[in-house]
């Protein structure tokens, strides 16, 4: 990263629409307040992201404005709650209320641009993000992952490597097997929530999903979000509005208002200095 670019500027090499995450919530929070009038504590969020520490740990702030969040994921935001984490969800929700789910899988992107590592709290050297993918890439390679092979212990790891062994072409020809296998994860995602939110009756009138890219950056720089859908659904007339595009107009203007990045993020580098 030259002394120029920003930490979003190195994130939008791989991800031209990505916003931090921060910027995403507030956002998201706003186009509530103007499409439908509902204020953050009548919305009921769940996530079905990667179950990683890191994903706690640099969660949005404003997020906690809204009721939840649920979780709906596991190992890279897979929605292994299914059905019954799903209903459960929805109906803990407020009356007048409406629902909001986003699901996507979680890579790194360090602040130098390297794509599926990111530096830790703590920790001196790069590990994988997400760990769970580059594993199942790696065994994908040694030819070790077995057909149809899901363990009582190892669930979630092996539904994983059967995703990614269906789609073994397709990873072997890509430049970047992570960001590849992160595409993979992610339209496997999208298609469970999908099939989840259409077998589950929530009870009030609006059902909102976000579905994107969740990136990591190292722990002194925070995260982003790359965008592949914002639909809104009148749950009473079936109706579906495309919401993205007012999104990213709205987050970009307050990415740009917002204090340089990089002042923001020497700040909290001294602040973590003590972990290393």
């Amino acid at each position: 990263m030259n002394q120029y670019e920003t930490p979003l500027d190195i994130v939008r090499r791989r991800y031209p629409n990505a916003l931090s995450t921060s910027d995403t919530v507030a956002a998201f929070l706003d186009l509530m307040r103007r499409r439908l009038g509902t204020e953050p504590n009548k919305i009921m969020v769940a996530d079905s992201i990667c179950s990683d520490d890191l994903n706690t740990i640099e969660y949005p702030k404003r997020a906690y404005e809204m009721l939840g969040p649920s979780k709906l994921g596991g190992l890279d935001g897979f929605s292994f709650a299914g059905l019954t984490g799903m209903s459960a969800f929805a109906h803990h929700m407020p009356v007048d209320g409406a629902v909001f789910v986003f699901h996507g899988p979680h890579i790194g992107v360090t602040r130098e641009g390297d794509t599926g590592v990111i530096l830790r709290p703590g920790q001196v050297h790069h590990s994988p993000c997400c760990g769970a993918v580059r594993a199942a890439i790696d065994k994908l390679a040694s030819g070790n992952i077995v057909p149809g092979e899901v363990t009582e212990l190892d669930y979630q790891q092996n539904t994983i490597e059967q995703l990614l062994l269906a789609q073994r072409d397709r990873i072997a020809k890509a430049r970047c097997a992570m960001a590849e296998s992160t595409e993979i994860m992610y339209s496997a995602i999208e298609e469970r929530i999908d099939i989840l939110a259409s077998r589950t009756q929530f009870p009030c009138r609006y059902l909102v999903i976000m579905g994107g890219v969740l990136i990591n950056s190292d722990y002194d720089v925070g995260s982003f979000c790359s965008f592949r859908r914002l639909v809104c659904v009148d749950l009473a007339t079936g109706r579906r509005e495309d919401w993205l595009d007012e999104l990213l107009c709205s987050g970009a203007l307050l990415a740009h208002r917002a204090p340089h990045s990089e002042s923001r993020t020497r700040d909290k580098r001294e602040k973590l200095t003590a972990f290393r």
